[in-house]
């Protein structure tokens, strides 16, 4: 039996100017014109976004931290990324 329904895409979807994309869900369509035709109609039907990125789930690449802890340890040898050594101004209570 073959599948037909096209190729898996993700959807990502942006809520207001200035913000992050964030992952909306998935679809099949057969390209991305359909894609984000479907996505529009899927997953902003009630103006919930400005902006749509579709992508085709094969061109994703991702690790897990499971089996792969050293790739998310943190830089020992950059201490500049942790300012931990400056001094905060007097009245700024929290940064």
């Amino acid at each position: 039996m073959s599948d037909n329904q096209g190729p898996l895409w993700e959807v990502f979807i942006q809520t207001k100017p200035g913000l992050p994309h964030k992952h909306a869900g998935s679809l099949h369509a057969y390209d991305a014109d359909m894609a984000l035709k479907n996505a529009r109609a899927l997953y902003t039907r009630r103006a919930e976004g400005t902006a749509i990125w579709v992508v085709l789930s094969e061109n994703i690449h991702a690790i897990q931290e499971e089996g792969n802890s050293d790739y998310f340890e943190p830089a020992t040898d950059k201490i500049y990324r942790h300012p931990t050594f400056y001094e905060l101004p007097e009245g700024i209570k929290h940064m």
